[in-house]
């Protein structure tokens, strides 16, 4: 069982930045790969990076590619997503998930799930 807790939300003004942070406790997996993907109001989930075990593969969704970076700390069992030049289309719950997979944009290779956190831009 892997429990997981996001934190890092809040509130900015558009062209500001935030860092989420989310932790994964328990070992599932022998490695696992993680990702965030978020969900705004009215709108379904959708994804946005994923981080592979070792960290040398990323992915990114095209709406954030160049502004957002994901990263982890394995000794830490984290995983960070610095949010840079933020949009108000970026408002969303943003949930962080781990799977034993590779690592991709597909939500349902993704087993653990936190219970997310909210950013909000305003314009």
């Amino acid at each position: 069982q892997v429990h997981v807790t996001e934190a890092g939300g809040g509130l900015v003004q558009a062209g500001g930045s935030l860092r989420l942070s989310c932790a994964a406790s328990g070992r599932a997996y022998s490695d696992y790969a993680m990702a965030w993907f978020r969900q705004a109001p009215g709108k379904e989930r959708e994804f946005v990076a994923a981080i592979s075990w070792t960290g040398r593969t990323t992915e990114y969704d095209e709406s954030v590619k160049g502004r957002f970076a994901i990263s982890r700390d394995n000794a830490r069992n984290e995983v960070f997503l610095q949010m840079n030049n933020l949009k108000p289309e970026d408002t969303a719950i943003y949930y962080c998930a781990v799977t034993g997979a590779s690592g991709s944009g597909v939500q349902y290779e993704y087993d653990y799930w936190g219970q997310g956190t909210q950013v909000t831009v305003s314009s």
